[in-house]
């Protein structure tokens, strides 16, 4: 990118601090605040319309994030790093939000979180694709596997009545928004190599939050702001400032204190966290092949991660 990018030497950095830390603590709240948020959205999109929910969380979490960062005193990209950043917010904060929020409401909160667990597959596809990502045979096999679980899992309801249609709709849009989400993270990674978490939290957030306003305003203008109860908007408190802010500020930490190998695998608890929240709060049952589509993703995650060689980070000299 320009002069920032420069010749690099690959050395190891600070080793990975072993045992239980109070950063694996915050992870373990990302986790359940993240797997709880899928049913949270869920019961909000049954008060507000669904792009009107998604412009008011969005729009919560950029105004905190701003003010984190003005706070404290974070610099913000400037020139060429914060056009592309403003583009990939469009990417990962726009369009991902729009499709993640129409697909949740017309499908199951449990399916939402398994697919979206496929995420990592995704990501190994689009680095090969790139020529940035060699994936070891038994990579390919996770990736594979985790295909074999998306089928099983957006077919499964698909004899669940006359909504059926519409959940595999839900699914297959839950499917593009991943893929949005993938291609963002691929694209975004060498800029967290030169930019600090939170600033880049907030300039990708706003970034996203401008187009979701914009195709959000005819929903927010039909609400019937009165008749909103204080469930739905602790929803939207629970999603913007929770979900959206706080816990990708324990994301980023994880990732600059234990790398992101071992931070992922604590976002990988969410579908078994949404799975269960689910059940016990709105009684989603999954169907036996939805089970087996879970087994599936699960297992493609771990066959996946243990599946890539293990990388240097490359820092400057």
């Amino acid at each position: 990118m320009g002069s920032t990018l420069r010749a690099t030497t690959l050395r190891s950095t600070t080793a990975t601090p072993h045992g239980i830390t109070g950063t694996d603590l915050l992870l373990l709240l990302m986790a359940l605040i993240w797997g709880v948020n899928f049913v949270v959205v869920k019961f909000a999109t049954g008060v507000f319309a669904p792009l009107a929910f998604n412009a008011l969380r969005v729009g919560l979490a950029v105004v905190v994030l701003s003010v984190v960062v003005r706070v404290g005193g974070h610099a913000l990209p400037r020139g060429r790093d914060l056009r592309i950043l403003l583009g990939l917010g469009f990417l990962g904060n726009g369009a991902y939000q729009i499709l993640f929020i129409e697909g949740i409401s017309r499908t199951r909160a449990g399916d939402a979180a398994l697919l979206i667990a496929a995420a990592p597959a995704f990501m190994a596809i689009i680095g090969w694709l790139r020529g940035s990502e060699r994936t070891a045979p038994r990579g390919v096999a996770g990736i594979v596997l985790s295909l074999v679980g998306i089928v099983f899992v957006v077919f499964g309801d698909s004899t669940a009545g006359a909504s059926g249609g519409s959940a595999i709709l839900g699914d297959v849009l839950i499917l593009i928004a991943c893929l949005c989400w993938s291609l963002y993270t691929v694209l975004l990674q060498p800029f967290t190599e030169r930019v600090d978490g939170i600033p880049l939290s907030a300039v990708t957030m706003a970034g996203g939050a401008v187009p979701l306003l914009l195709v959000s305003l005819p929903s927010l203008a039909r609400t019937e702001w009165p008749s909103v109860t204080m469930g739905a908007w602790s929803a939207v408190a629970y999603s913007g400032l929770l979900a959206l802010a706080l816990a990708y500020l324990f994301w980023y930490r994880g990732v600059k204190d234990l790398g992101p190998t071992r931070t992922g695998m604590y976002a990988n608890l969410q579908p078994v966290i949404t799975l269960v929240a689910a059940w016990a709060t709105i009684g989603e049952t999954p169907h036996l092949l939805q089970l087996v589509g879970a087994a599936c993703i699960m297992g493609g995650l771990v066959l996946t991660r243990t599946g890539r060689p293990r990388s240097t980070i490359p820092v400057a000299e």
